[in-house]
């Protein structure tokens, strides 16, 4: 059964969401990469995850990556790169071990807009540590697999349970339509040749359907 801080779901529904979001996480073991790309979204714990890394000697180089959205927007005003990189001085990476790109508005920009900044830069890649939202692993990782297929690619997150990170987010709503969204995306990007095929069970469509009945559809595509 959920915890109070999401008893707004009916046990079916919380239940429907976990399937979805054990699915979009990976479950990559952390290794050292050549460089690693925070991607832009309105959780600044992909900040914190990427000082936390840093820290942790497993890459050189962080390149912070994303604008705005109607989400971010409000919280982000000055751009999410930015931002994100605000907070990580503050946790102690140092300046020089960060680049930020500005421009990206979606995950294959935030690729797209990294690879040609690194290639300015004079960077050699060999490897990414991909550092998203906990449920965005599984679509920022066929995004880079298609855009970027010749770098080994790693995808760490936040560790928090789906609990954890309906408290940080404070709106639980909004999370089940995302990893909602996520999924849509997860399924329909291939055909529209944006990233790579990945397989989906069974239990795991069946839920994403069970709460598309539901309502939780506000972050859908087309």
């Amino acid at each position: 059964m959920p915890d109070n801080d999401v008893q707004q779901l009916t046990a079916r529904q919380f239940q429907d969401t976990r399937l979805i979001w054990d699915y979009h996480q990976m479950g990559h073991r952390p290794v050292p990469c050549s460089v690693a790309i925070g991607l832009g979204s309105h959780d600044l714990g992909v900040a914190t995850a990427a000082a936390r890394l840093y820290a942790a000697g497993l890459f050189p180089l962080l390149v912070f990556s994303g604008a705005n959205s109607a989400t971010s927007a409000p919280r982000f005003p000055r751009g999410e790169a930015v931002h994100y990189r605000e907070h990580a001085l503050a946790l102690g990476v140092p300046a020089e071990a960060i680049l930020i790109e500005p421009q990206a508005t979606n995950t294959g920009q935030n690729i797209a807009y990294t690879r040609q900044i690194l290639r300015t830069q004079g960077v050699e890649v060999s490897s990414v540590m991909l550092i998203s939202k906990p449920y965005m692993q599984r679509r920022s990782y066929a995004t880079t697999r298609k855009l970027w297929p010749d770098v080994d690619v790693v995808c760490a997150s936040e560790d928090l349970s789906l609990e954890e990170y309906v408290r940080s987010i404070g709106d639980e709503k909004l999370v089940v339509d995302m990893l909602v969204g996520d999924l849509q995306r997860v399924m329909e990007y291939p055909r529209l040749g944006f990233a790579v095929e990945q397989d989906v069970p069974r239990e795991v469509i069946s839920a994403y359907e069970r709460l598309l009945r539901d309502g939780f559809d506000s972050r859908l595509i087309g």
